[in-house]
């Protein structure tokens, strides 16, 4: 099978279906813990916050199984998120699974809107299999309210009143704050390089 995506209860998960049946990828929704821990690739959608994620997560008992994940994993928009050690979100901390390090808190925008939402740059690219397809300043369909600050997972950054991390790699974790399955070319580079990992 090409890429397994989680059923996290709280995503979009026909978009993203979709947009590997454009590619010509297989593949398959489950929230099934077995078939998660054998799939070859797994990808973590999510949409909303993350303490509600979390809590959907916990309640269909997959938090053990992707806290255990060793195949490549992709976390997209709010499922990039709960890829960190911890949440904030209005001041309520919440755990997340821990596969990279760090805290996700409020996006500071400065005098820019809130949420961030619509086309923006990736910038700094490093080289990973993910990013061999991109160039600096191209666009992603961003929106988000929160954000991973810039550490040494960062392997791409965009700003919107500051700077965040626009996509993350930490052992054989990804993870893309934008919707790849909203961002054309980008977006399709992306998905279709981490389903050939």
């Amino acid at each position: 099978m090409g890429v397994l995506i989680v059923d996290t209860k709280c995503a979009n998960l026909a978009s993203v279906g979709f947009a590997f049946d454009r590619l010509g990828i297989i593949s398959k929704v489950s929230d099934v813990p077995e078939e998660i821990a054998a799939a070859d690739r797994v990808l973590i959608p999510g949409v909303g916050s993350a303490p509600y994620a979390m809590a959907k997560i916990d309640a269909a008992g997959l938090t053990d199984t992707l806290r255990a994940l060793s195949q490549p994993v992709l976390g997209i928009c709010l499922g990039m998120q709960l890829l960190f050690e911890e949440l904030d979100e209005g001041g309520l901390l919440t755990q997340g699974l821990g596969l990279v390090p760090g805290r996700v808190t409020a996006l500071d925008t400065g005098d820019l809107p809130s949420p961030h939402m619509g086309w923006n740059q990736l910038t700094d690219l490093v080289d990973d299999p993910v990013t061999e397809g991109l160039t600096n300043g191209d666009h992603a369909y961003f929106v988000h309210s929160y954000a991973a600050p810039i550490s040494t997972a960062t392997i791409a950054t965009s700003t919107h009143g500051s700077p965040f991390s626009s996509i993350i790699r930490h052992g054989n974790v990804r993870g893309c704050q934008f919707h790849p399955e909203r961002s054309s070319a980008t977006g399709a580079s992306i998905l279709k390089a981490f389903a050939a990992l």
